[in-house]
């Protein structure tokens, strides 16, 4: 029986991840189905008017067509939150409500550019695509980069067991996944130069609902050989 939450999305996105962890945290099951952003279909496009993964829909609500649909990862942990409101994962108290979005959006936007198009395009995507891998690309993104967005994680992260509050929420696992593809990569966090930074990370990293996406997603790319 198919089970009511469906996201399309490819495997290595860390917008997909972050949902995949989302969803696992919560302890809900859910079915996956391939879509390429890159070359979309109609019905896709449709679903995606800014052709980005993931999309989920809510067969509860739509079984075809938009109905029930959502495109865009915040959006879609957001209304899963609703959804599936147990454990929650976004603070109850306003500051830090609005605190762990405004991570959130950070790790979407300012970090994910940087991993993304400096680091695991050039140095894991140029490969899957023919091309040889733009090292010298990824190096300079790692030591001119990403050092600064770094330095400000690792001041949020300071003297915290997660970004906000005392648990979980949807900060960690935004941060965090955005660091699955830098890891996927090859890329290496210094934990003596970010350690609260790396002690999150690695924390979240190593949950069962984030290792196995990474187990996965390991068995589909291959890092370029110490060039960090």
């Amino acid at each position: 029986m198919a089970n009511d939450i469906l996201l399309y999305g490819l495997k290595g996105s860390p917008f997909v991840r972050k949902v995949q962890i989302l969803l696992a945290e919560k302890g809900v099951d859910y079915d996956f189905e391939m879509a390429n952003p890159f070359a979309p279909t109609d019905w896709f496009a449709a679903l995606s008017p800014a052709r980005r993964i993931p999309v989920m829909r809510d067969r509860s609500i739509g079984a075809e067509g938009v109905a029930g649909t959502l495109p865009d990862s915040s959006v879609i942990c957001a209304y899963l939150e609703r959804k599936y409101p147990q454990p929650t994962l976004y603070p109850t108290g306003a500051f830090d409500y609005g605190r762990a979005l405004w991570l959130e959006e950070y790790a979407d936007t300012e970090l994910a550019s940087r991993v993304g198009l400096g680091i695991f395009r050039p140095a894991v995507m140029s490969a899957l695509m023919g091309k040889a891998p733009d090292l010298e690309r990824a190096r300079k993104t790692l030591s001119e980069d990403l050092p600064p967005l770094f330095d400000y994680l690792n001041e949020q992260a300071h003297g915290r067991e997660w970004f906000v509050g005392d648990a979980l929420s949807i900060a960690d696992i935004s941060v965090a996944t955005q660091f699955g593809n830098f890891r996927l990569a090859g890329g290496k966090l210094d934990a003596s130069r970010w350690p609260h930074l790396a002690a999150i990370v690695g924390r979240m990293l190593a949950r069962p609902s984030a290792a196995h996406c990474l187990e996965q997603e390991g068995k589909l790319f291959k890092a370029p050989e110490a060039w960090c």
